[in-house]
């Protein structure tokens, strides 16, 4: 078990300034906060589903049948459907105060949820809708469904926006998914959009509760028209100032490893991004092949106010093409998002624990994460450990520990367990743990820690793989 890891440790101080310890009051403020946001947010999601189901019963004077009753469902879900519309586009938005204190991660875990019951109350109001009609008109459900999207108003614009939502649906499944380049994927996810905007019409032309309902339709307005403004303020208008007012541009490209590269940028007045280590950009090049979409990347250097580095493994087209990409190419950016900071940290000691390019937002807070460090670094082998002479540097300068793990020989391999972290790291179960890697990796990566008697509120981990 000696040999199961090489590490490299140094004693010393760090030459230079050394990390700022975070103030204790800050930090247990930045918690409570990431405690309470998401609730708060989530009851108020649960409170307007509520308020959507009061106004149909403050519109349904009585439900006659089993046509009223199926009828009636129909409207149910045809209004929970609407008011998902406009929860999906807010949580599509990237407003970035969301994005800090509640994490992108999970942000992007209810944006999935948000979608499935988005489809599923659209598919039961059509279903329920349709087939109570044809209870009340004495006909099949099929000639009761041609009936409804020949002879009612919006129907035909209905009938695509629902196509485009199954669409939608189908390249966001998990196999599909991970079929698709990520720049295919978010083209055709664009198409969600078109949908709300192709079904916002039909709701208010053919909804009962809205029909003569001066109030509910202002109030209907509201919501779709707050939604709508966040999408385009941060989504499209936001990345456009952002451009004109800090025109980042590449300065370098250098290979790290096999297939990776570090991207050097610069721009003007980088020192009010504000941005801290740990976090990401999503970032648009202007260049061919590349231009098409934003991409998210972590920040693998401390942004110190004049440049900005990012350091890519080529998993696709678009992460290939960037060791390509030409010095002086504009770059247009959005961010910074996410919450993978030092104001996660409860204590003064960490586990940093980084699989593969996992190691980009780790290398960052390991130069300037305050207090008794320790990385614990897995790759397939020795030439796939990315910025390792950056870590043994920063690691020998603030007496902070270095443990690399590979596959290949196999005798320098750590198992990913909770045993094997304990014996590597003795103290782990009273360390914070930050940790990124592959979606397999991170999942064991929590488990073992777990294992190894880490509670989970010092457990930080954040994926922006949406």
């Amino acid at each position: 078990m000696a040999d199961a890891v090489h590490a490299h440790s140094a004693p010393g101080a760090r030459p230079g300034a050394s990390p700022r310890r975070a103030a204790p009051a800050r930090a247990r403020s930045s918690s409570a906060l990431r405690r309470t946001v998401p609730l708060l947010v989530q009851s108020a999601i649960w409170g307007g589903g509520a308020g959507v189901l009061a106004l149909w019963w403050a519109h349904t004077s009585s439900v006659v049948g089993l046509a009223g009753w199926l009828t009636g469902a129909g409207r149910i879900f045809g209004l929970l459907a609407g008011y998902a519309c406009a929860v999906l586009m807010l949580l599509m938005a990237r407003i970035p105060i969301l994005d800090h204190v509640v994490g992108t991660d999970r942000l992007a875990r209810w944006h999935a949820t948000a979608g499935r019951f988005t489809i599923s109350f659209i598919a039961a109001h059509a279903q329920f809708i349709t087939w109570g009609y044809a209870r009340t008109d004495h006909r099949g459900l099929v000639p009761e469904g041609v009936a409804v999207i020949r002879d009612y108003p919006e129907m035909l614009k209905t009938g695509l926006a629902f196509l485009l939502f199954l669409l939608t649906a189908l390249v966001s499944a998990r196999a599909a998914r991970r079929r698709l380049r990520y720049e295919t994927w978010h083209l055709l996810h664009l198409a969600t959009y078109a949908a709300i905007f192709l079904a916002f019409s039909h709701q208010l032309a053919l909804g009962a509760e809205f029909v003569g309902n001066r109030a509910a339709q202002v109030a209907w307005y509201a919501l779709y028209g707050t939604a709508a403004a966040a999408v385009v303020w941060y989504r499209f208008l936001t990345p456009i100032r952002f451009s004109l007012r800090h025109r980042l541009r590449v300065t370098a490209v250098r290979p790290e490893a096999p297939g990776v590269v570090s991207v050097y940028l610069t721009g003007e007045r980088l020192d009010e991004l504000a941005a801290q280590p740990g976090q990401f950009f999503r970032w648009r090049f202007l260049a061919p092949g590349l231009w098409q979409a934003a991409n998210p990347y972590s920040l693998s250097a401390p942004p110190d106010g004049r440049h900005l580095r990012i350091t890519v493994k080529a998993l696709g087209g678009h992460s290939a093409a960037l060791a390509r990409v030409a010095v002086g190419t504009r770059v247009l950016a959005e961010g910074p998002y996410g919450g993978l900071t030092a104001e996660r940290a409860r204590s003064g000691k960490a586990l940093l624990l980084a699989g593969g390019v996992g190691i980009t937002p780790l290398r960052a807070l390991f130069e300037t994460l305050p207090g008794d460090l320790v990385l614990v670094y897995w790759a397939r082998t020795p030439h796939d450990l990315a910025l390792r002479r950056e870590l043994d540097a920063i690691a020998a300068a603030r007496g902070a520990r270095v443990h690399y793990s590979v596959d290949e020989p196999a005798e320098y391999h750590l198992p990913l367990t909770g045993p094997a972290l304990a014996w590597a790291v003795p103290d782990i179960a009273t360390r914070d743990v930050f940790l990124c890697g592959p979606p397999g990796m991170a999942e064991a990566a929590r488990e073992a820690v777990r294992d190894a008697g880490v509670p989970s509120g010092r457990i930080h981990h954040e994926s922006f793989t949406l």
